[in-house]
Protein backbone atom coordinates (compact mmCIF):
# COMPACT_ATOMS: atom_id res chain seq x y z
CA UNK A 1 0.00 0.00 0.00
CA UNK A 2 1.57 3.37 -0.71
CA UNK A 3 3.02 5.02 1.68
CA UNK A 4 0.73 8.48 1.79
CA UNK A 5 -2.13 6.29 2.39
CA UNK A 6 -0.38 4.39 5.79
CA UNK A 7 0.94 7.80 6.94
CA UNK A 8 -0.09 9.52 9.85
CA UNK A 9 -2.53 12.72 9.72
CA UNK A 10 -0.98 16.16 11.31
CA UNK A 11 -3.95 16.98 13.54
CA UNK A 12 -3.82 20.11 12.01
CA UNK A 13 -4.66 19.02 8.87
CA UNK A 14 -7.54 17.11 10.53
CA UNK A 15 -8.69 19.99 11.45
CA UNK A 16 -8.48 21.56 8.24
CA UNK A 17 -10.55 18.63 6.71
CA UNK A 18 -12.96 18.97 8.95
CA UNK A 19 -13.22 22.85 8.69
CA UNK A 20 -13.07 22.38 4.87
CA UNK A 21 -15.80 20.03 4.60
CA UNK A 22 -18.50 22.30 6.97
CA UNK A 23 -17.18 24.98 4.69
CA UNK A 24 -18.03 23.24 1.32
CA UNK A 25 -21.45 22.04 2.50
CA UNK A 26 -22.52 24.96 4.04
CA UNK A 27 -22.19 26.71 0.63
CA UNK A 28 -24.38 24.49 -0.91
CA UNK A 29 -26.66 23.96 2.29
CA UNK A 30 -26.83 28.00 1.88
CA UNK A 31 -28.40 27.96 -1.36
CA UNK A 32 -30.90 25.60 -0.51
CA UNK A 33 -31.79 27.56 2.83
CA UNK A 34 -32.44 30.36 0.13
CA UNK A 35 -35.33 28.67 -1.67
CA UNK A 36 -36.56 27.50 2.10
CA UNK A 37 -35.89 23.87 1.19
CA UNK A 38 -36.60 21.44 4.00
CA UNK A 39 -32.64 20.74 4.46
CA UNK A 40 -30.78 23.54 4.57
CA UNK A 41 -27.79 25.36 5.69
CA UNK A 42 -27.04 23.55 8.90
CA UNK A 43 -28.39 20.05 7.61
CA UNK A 44 -25.89 20.23 4.64
CA UNK A 45 -23.25 21.26 6.65
CA UNK A 46 -23.57 18.20 9.39
CA UNK A 47 -23.53 15.98 6.35
CA UNK A 48 -20.71 16.80 4.97
CA UNK A 49 -18.97 17.12 8.10
CA UNK A 50 -20.25 13.78 9.26
CA UNK A 51 -18.98 12.50 6.03
CA UNK A 52 -15.51 13.72 6.30
CA UNK A 53 -15.04 12.59 10.55
CA UNK A 54 -16.30 8.67 9.39
CA UNK A 55 -13.66 8.78 6.12
CA UNK A 56 -11.19 10.00 8.76
CA UNK A 57 -12.36 7.71 11.28
CA UNK A 58 -11.93 4.75 8.66
CA UNK A 59 -7.87 6.15 7.75
CA UNK A 60 -6.84 6.24 11.50
CA UNK A 61 -8.57 3.62 13.91
CA UNK A 62 -9.35 0.75 10.87
CA UNK A 63 -5.68 1.06 8.43
CA UNK A 64 -3.25 -1.97 9.53
CA UNK A 65 -6.12 -3.89 11.42
CA UNK A 66 -7.14 -6.20 9.20
CA UNK A 67 -10.49 -4.92 8.62
CA UNK A 68 -11.69 -3.11 5.12
CA UNK A 69 -11.80 0.55 5.43
CA UNK A 70 -13.82 1.11 2.07
CA UNK A 71 -16.80 0.05 4.26
CA UNK A 72 -17.02 3.05 5.95
CA UNK A 73 -17.30 5.08 2.67
CA UNK A 74 -19.41 3.04 1.40
CA UNK A 75 -21.70 2.86 4.25
CA UNK A 76 -22.01 6.27 3.79
CA UNK A 77 -22.95 6.29 0.28
CA UNK A 78 -25.99 4.14 1.62
CA UNK A 79 -26.76 5.57 4.84
CA UNK A 80 -27.29 9.03 3.08
CA UNK A 81 -30.20 7.57 1.18
CA UNK A 82 -32.27 7.51 4.36
CA UNK A 83 -31.21 11.25 5.02
CA UNK A 84 -32.10 12.57 1.84
CA UNK A 85 -35.41 10.13 1.45
CA UNK A 86 -36.86 12.00 4.59
CA UNK A 87 -36.85 15.54 2.58
CA UNK A 88 -38.80 14.36 -0.67
CA UNK A 89 -42.67 14.74 -0.41
CA UNK A 90 -45.92 14.16 -2.00
CA UNK A 91 -48.01 17.35 -2.44
CA UNK A 92 -51.12 16.32 -3.94
CA UNK A 93 -49.84 14.50 -7.03
CA UNK A 94 -46.32 16.67 -7.35
CA UNK A 95 -43.57 15.21 -5.59
CA UNK A 96 -40.80 17.59 -4.65
CA UNK A 97 -37.36 17.66 -2.56
CA UNK A 98 -35.98 15.48 -4.80
CA UNK A 99 -33.24 18.02 -5.75
CA UNK A 100 -32.57 18.54 -2.30
CA UNK A 101 -32.22 15.13 -1.88
CA UNK A 102 -29.69 14.79 -4.67
CA UNK A 103 -28.07 17.42 -2.87
CA UNK A 104 -27.42 16.12 0.14
CA UNK A 105 -26.07 12.88 -1.45
CA UNK A 106 -23.78 15.06 -3.35
CA UNK A 107 -22.90 16.73 -0.09
CA UNK A 108 -21.89 13.84 1.47
CA UNK A 109 -19.32 12.75 -1.26
CA UNK A 110 -17.75 16.21 -1.07
CA UNK A 111 -17.33 15.11 2.46
CA UNK A 112 -16.23 12.02 1.82
CA UNK A 113 -13.51 13.77 -0.24
CA UNK A 114 -12.47 16.08 1.62
CA UNK A 115 -12.16 13.92 4.61
CA UNK A 116 -9.63 11.31 2.78
CA UNK A 117 -7.75 14.71 1.22
CA UNK A 118 -8.98 15.26 -2.11
CA UNK A 119 -9.13 18.63 -1.78
CA UNK A 120 -9.09 19.20 -5.42
CA UNK A 121 -12.21 17.01 -6.10
CA UNK A 122 -14.05 18.33 -2.85
CA UNK A 123 -13.59 22.16 -4.50
CA UNK A 124 -14.25 21.34 -8.10
CA UNK A 125 -17.44 19.38 -7.13
CA UNK A 126 -18.63 22.17 -5.16
CA UNK A 127 -18.57 24.71 -7.97
CA UNK A 128 -20.07 22.50 -10.45
CA UNK A 129 -23.40 22.01 -7.83
CA UNK A 130 -23.36 25.96 -7.10
CA UNK A 131 -23.27 26.36 -11.32
CA UNK A 132 -26.33 23.53 -11.02
CA UNK A 133 -28.56 24.92 -8.51
CA UNK A 134 -28.24 28.39 -9.16
CA UNK A 135 -27.68 29.32 -13.34
CA UNK A 136 -28.30 26.18 -14.69
CA UNK A 137 -31.83 26.95 -12.90
CA UNK A 138 -32.31 29.70 -14.54
CA UNK A 139 -31.46 28.00 -17.79
CA UNK A 140 -33.79 25.12 -16.99
CA UNK A 141 -37.33 27.44 -17.39
CA UNK A 142 -36.28 27.74 -21.21
CA UNK A 143 -35.87 23.95 -21.70
CA UNK A 144 -39.11 23.38 -23.52
CA UNK A 145 -40.69 19.94 -22.36
CA UNK A 146 -42.78 18.12 -24.16
CA UNK A 147 -46.37 17.43 -23.37
CA UNK A 148 -46.53 19.98 -20.47
CA UNK A 149 -50.08 21.52 -20.18
CA UNK A 150 -52.91 22.17 -18.91
CA UNK A 151 -56.52 20.69 -19.58
CA UNK A 152 -59.26 22.69 -18.24
CA UNK A 153 -62.46 20.62 -17.67
CA UNK A 154 -66.00 21.60 -17.38
CA UNK A 155 -68.13 19.39 -15.75
CA UNK A 156 -71.43 18.59 -13.82
CA UNK A 157 -70.80 18.19 -10.33
CA UNK A 158 -71.80 14.47 -9.16
CA UNK A 159 -69.83 11.87 -7.09
CA UNK A 160 -67.50 9.91 -9.20
CA UNK A 161 -66.86 12.57 -11.30
CA UNK A 162 -63.03 13.17 -10.83
CA UNK A 163 -62.74 9.51 -11.06
CA UNK A 164 -63.57 8.86 -14.39
CA UNK A 165 -61.58 11.74 -15.62
CA UNK A 166 -58.76 9.93 -13.77
CA UNK A 167 -59.08 6.60 -15.12
CA UNK A 168 -59.12 8.23 -18.28
CA UNK A 169 -56.07 10.02 -18.48
CA UNK A 170 -54.80 6.85 -16.66
CA UNK A 171 -55.14 4.83 -19.45
CA UNK A 172 -53.40 6.91 -21.37
CA UNK A 173 -50.48 7.25 -18.88
CA UNK A 174 -50.82 10.61 -18.82
CA UNK A 175 -48.62 11.99 -15.64
CA UNK A 176 -51.17 14.05 -13.52
CA UNK A 177 -48.78 16.72 -11.61
CA UNK A 178 -51.36 19.11 -10.16
CA UNK A 179 -54.83 19.16 -9.56
CA UNK A 180 -57.58 22.52 -8.93
CA UNK A 181 -60.72 21.86 -8.69
CA UNK A 182 -63.23 25.59 -8.59
CA UNK A 183 -65.89 26.15 -6.25
CA UNK A 184 -69.50 24.79 -7.44
CA UNK A 185 -71.39 27.14 -9.98
CA UNK A 186 -75.08 26.22 -11.32
CA UNK A 187 -74.37 22.44 -10.49
CA UNK A 188 -71.17 22.87 -12.72
CA UNK A 189 -67.20 22.76 -11.40
CA UNK A 190 -64.22 23.38 -12.97
CA UNK A 191 -61.65 21.54 -13.11
CA UNK A 192 -57.67 22.51 -13.96
CA UNK A 193 -55.04 20.03 -14.40
CA UNK A 194 -51.26 19.88 -14.90
CA UNK A 195 -50.53 16.81 -16.87
CA UNK A 196 -47.26 15.47 -19.06
CA UNK A 197 -47.96 13.27 -22.47
CA UNK A 198 -46.10 10.35 -22.68
CA UNK A 199 -44.35 10.67 -26.16
CA UNK A 200 -46.37 8.28 -28.16
CA UNK A 201 -49.82 10.25 -26.89
CA UNK A 202 -51.35 13.33 -28.86
CA UNK A 203 -53.86 15.95 -27.26
CA UNK A 204 -55.70 15.46 -29.32
CA UNK A 205 -56.55 11.47 -28.74
CA UNK A 206 -56.51 12.78 -24.78
CA UNK A 207 -59.51 15.72 -25.74
CA UNK A 208 -61.47 13.55 -27.67
CA UNK A 209 -61.62 10.82 -24.85
CA UNK A 210 -62.07 13.22 -22.20
CA UNK A 211 -64.83 15.21 -24.35
CA UNK A 212 -66.81 11.63 -24.25
CA UNK A 213 -66.89 11.24 -21.00
CA UNK A 214 -70.18 11.76 -19.46
CA UNK A 215 -71.18 14.87 -17.57
CA UNK A 216 -67.96 16.32 -19.32
CA UNK A 217 -69.29 19.69 -20.82
CA UNK A 218 -66.24 21.47 -22.15
CA UNK A 219 -62.54 20.20 -22.36
CA UNK A 220 -59.81 23.21 -22.86
CA UNK A 221 -56.00 22.63 -23.56
CA UNK A 222 -53.53 24.98 -22.82
CA UNK A 223 -49.89 24.59 -23.87
CA UNK A 224 -47.24 25.28 -20.72
CA UNK A 225 -45.06 28.48 -20.94
CA UNK A 226 -42.28 27.95 -22.70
Amino acid sequence: MPEFVTAPIPTWEILLRLVLAICLGGLIGLERETVEKPAGFRTHMLVSLGAALFTLVSRVGFFGSGADPARVASNIVVGIGFLGAGTIWRSGVTVQGLTTAASLWTVAAIGTATGVGFYAGAVVTTALVMAVLIPFKRIERWIPRRGQATVEVLMVDRPGQLGKIGTVLGAFNVNIEHVELSQKLNEHVALSLAVRLPARVTKEEVLVALGDVDGVEEVRWKEAAG
